[in-house]
């Protein structure tokens, strides 16, 4: 893939190896001048007003909004529902959909694999409602073990691809067996939109939520796909300005309106819009190549270092790859990499369900975006083979 380091301002102005892109991307200089550009030129409220800047802010918003419709290939741009990110997407649907329709007797799935934005809300819905929790168990090697759903399952949600093992789920075998028993299903892409090609129509999930800015994009923004009927089965998470037809009867308009009460934003949505376009004109199978030809790379560089234990080494993985050195703490390690200008994640990861199941408390995280290379991961594995002696 060619370098486009260039085209990101904090990474071309400062000597730094950027990991922790699970966590968050840099922005390339289109998406800030696209923000720019809005509050420059467009800056107003959209589908508030009638007059001509009013008329250019809606159409920055649904211009967005048509992007995201292309780059996840829904049948509409009525299906695209902006939120603040996939945290919200979720329990939108969480609180609007499954609080209103499951009861005792039902069933919520999820997998040891999700991060609390992708099991909280379920927990709580099932505390609501009376309804089931059952976590889909991993094996030893961080893939699914079984998924045996049945017919008290409602609702399957689990994430397409792991944040802490960078493992891919098997979306379509478990959206087939959601079907066969009747469930509505969810994906939380947050770490499979920046790096793999999305099509929703394929996948035939009912939701499918992400963020903007783990994806080159703005932070602030994120996004739920939902078919139409489903969103339609959906009740607002908020209420408020532009999205009810009548207050009196309590008429909401349609989706996606009916969802994004309030002021939208409308700089954020056009700096999201960028950075689809810019991923684009890479190309997402190149991007998705590139992810994995990385991932794959620092794997085999890191189980070289004496003392790291790379966890589901064997797994082919998306972007994403944790690791741990023997006798070191996960913070102190990311401390010691922090003094050599190398930014990893370390923590749970907000993944505790899956850190008992490793049989750890933490882990170092390192992931990969369009502007890493194998060069950065060698300074990395040199690092931690200094950090064997140094700590």
């Amino acid at each position: 893939m060619r370098d486009v380091r260039a085209d990101f301002p904090l990474l071309f102005q400062k000597p730094l190896v950027y990991l922790d892109n699970a966590a968050t991307s840099q922005k390339p200089r289109v998406v800030i001048q696209a923000m720019q550009a809005f509050y420059e030129q467009s800056n107003a409220n959209a589908h508030r007003g009638v007059y001509r800047l009013a008329e250019a802010a809606s159409a920055v918003l649904e211009g967005a909004r048509e992007a995201v419709r292309r780059f996840v290939n829904a049948a509409s741009a009525d299906e695209i529902v902006f939120t603040r990110g996939t945290t919200e997407s979720v329990n939108l649907v969480a609180q609007g959909w499954a609080a209103r329709r499951l009861g005792p007797g039902d069933e919520l799935v999820v997998t040891e694999l999700e991060h609390h934005s992708n099991y909280l809300p379920w927990q709580r819905v099932a505390q609501q409602t009376g309804a089931t929790l059952r976590v889909l168990p991993i094996d030893a090697t961080g893939a699914l073990a079984a998924f045996e759903l049945g017919p008290r399952t409602k609702l399957l949600a689990f994430s397409h691809v792991s944040n802490v093992l960078g493992t891919v789920q098997p979306a379509s075998r478990l959206i087939q067996a959601a079907r066969a028993v009747g469930a509505v299903v969810l994906i939380d892409a947050a770490q499979s939109a920046p790096h793999m090609p999305l099509d929703v129509q394929q996948l035939d999930c009912d939701f499918l939520a992400f963020s903007s800015h783990k994806m080159l994009g703005p932070l602030g923004i994120g996004v739920l796909y939902g078919k139409r009927e489903r969103l339609e089965e959906t009740e607002p998470l908020l209420l408020g300005g532009g999205m009810v037809h009548d207050v009196g009867s309590s008429t909401w308009k349609a989706p996606p309106q009916k969802f994004e009460a309030g002021t939208q934003p409308i700089a954020e949505a056009a700096g999201l819009k960028a950075a689809i376009e810019y991923l684009e004109s890479i190309g997402m199978p190149e991007v998705h190549a590139h992810a994995r030809e990385l991932a794959a790379y620092a794997t085999q560089r890191l189980v070289q270092v004496p003392g790291v234990r790379v966890h589901a080494p064997a797994q082919e993985r998306e972007a994403v790859v944790s690791f741990q050195l023997d006798g070191v703490h996960p913070h102190d390690l990311a401390a010691f990499l922090d003094q050599r200008n190398i930014c990893v994640r370390a923590g749970h990861h907000c993944a505790q369900p899956l850190m008992r199941k490793l049989g750890v408390s933490g882990t170092v995280r390192a992931s990969v975006q369009v502007y890493n290379t194998r060069e950065e991961l060698d300074l990395l594995a040199a690092a931690l083979t200094d950090a064997r002696t140094a700590l």
